[in-house]
């Protein structure tokens, strides 16, 4: 018997063979090519924003340089703001003008052509998720686009880590590129963000299950175990007040323990309301104020001359109030001058000490006058 430990497998599962060494991706080279040259033309074409003009049109050279090693024809035409890849006698792969088709798109949103290139490889995939339509408010769109960034790009960076991809928010997309199974993790990653879904509650996740992978004892059993769940619970009233007396049982046993007596609830009763048959008077409308006013019948350029002369005394009230309390912090105290050494002296010339005050015995205070 071997060291290891004997795993029981069932007899159904015993004569699979195990599929994980054909897994692997082989490149595509031309030998494997048995068909010979393509018999008809194959092309694509992607339009670009007018923002990203400027720059393709540096890095085209680039561009063309990484499509002739595989036999990829691509034009920029300028006029149409397009972009087109087409197949020539010298392509070999029939899925490598696909490969090119994404390279397009991910130049159109914004990923640089040295990150773009990468995408010919066999073994990398992009996805572009669309999130313009997710939220309809502009504002709350901004704020959750932003929550997948992260402060500093904190929460984007946790992202590619875990994933292994590239990604970049742009406008009203997200491009991704990266493994295949990495491209799901984005996506529902970025969707539930839209969503109002944090993203650190999957980054978590990913980070549970990244370190789960590594014990081998795990790889054939449910992780569902280990896994965090986040679901929205609406407490039922009286789990509300449960959870109120649960609360002010603390406080009252904790100023127990202190040597405080416990506070006792403040109770307000109700004003008992006089019962009457009739019903409140009706209120008045805007128009009737307006009438009684007299504005009703002013023209429209009077009722804004009032309008503003109207705020502008508010603000010159506002003003002169904001200066007096500035004001008060420069207002000198009263000082009240010492007496000079002649004043002492004549008063204790008069002998006046009505004022002295002495304690007795029993601790009340008596006042006591000297005559001379």
């Amino acid at each position: 018997m071997s060291g290891q430990p004997d795993r029981s497998v069932p007899k159904s599962k015993k004569h699979r063979k195990d599929k994980r060494k054909f897994w692997k991706v082989e490149p595509f080279t031309q030998g494997d090519n048995n068909g010979g040259v393509f018999t008809e033309e194959s092309s694509f074409a992607t339009l670009f924003p007018k923002y990203r003009e400027k720059y393709l049109r540096e890095v085209w050279s680039a561009v063309t340089r990484a499509l002739d090693a595989y036999g990829i024809a691509c034009t920029l035409d300028l006029i149409h703001g397009s972009m087109s890849v087409r197949t020539t006698r010298k392509t070999f792969d029939p899925y490598i003008l696909l490969k090119a088709r994404d390279m397009l798109k991910l130049l159109a949103r914004g990923v640089a052509v040295t990150q773009a290139v990468k995408i010919l490889q066999d073994d990398m995939a992009c996805d572009i998720i669309k999130i313009g339509g997710l939220v309809r408010n502009k504002e709350r769109f901004v704020k959750r686009r932003q929550r997948i960034i992260g402060p500093d790009g904190s929460t984007l960076k946790a992202i590619e880590l875990l994933t292994n991809c590239y990604v970049l928010v742009q406008g009203s997309t997200v491009s991704v590129m990266g493994p295949h199974k990495s491209l799901k993790e984005v996506r529902r990653i970025v969707l539930d963000c839209m969503r109002n879904i944090h993203p650190i509650y999957r980054i978590k996740e990913l980070m549970i299950k990244r370190e789960l992978a590594k014990d081998p004892k795990l790889a054939g059993e449910s992780w569902d175990r280990f896994l965090p769940k986040f679901r929205k619970h609406h407490l039922k009233t009286s789990e509300k007040t449960a959870r109120k007396n649960e609360k002010v049982a603390a406080q009252v046993e904790a100023r127990k323990a202190a040597g405080l007596e416990p506070e006792e609830p403040k109770k307000e009763k109700p004003v008992k309301k006089v019962y009457t048959p009739f019903p409140p008077p009706q209120q008045p409308r805007k128009v009737d104020l307006q009438l009684e006013s007299g504005e009703y019948f002013l023209k429209r350029h009077e009722k804004q001359a009032k309008e503003l002369k109207e705020r502008k005394q508010k603000q010159v009230e506002a003003t002169a109030k904001r200066q007096a309390e500035r004001a008060e912090a420069f207002v000198a105290p009263v000082e009240r001058a010492e007496p000079s050494v002649e004043e002492k002296r004549k008063k204790r010339k008069r002998g006046e000490v009505d004022g002295m005050e002495r304690k007795d015995k029993s601790g009340k205070k008596k006042t006591v006058r000297f005559k001379f």
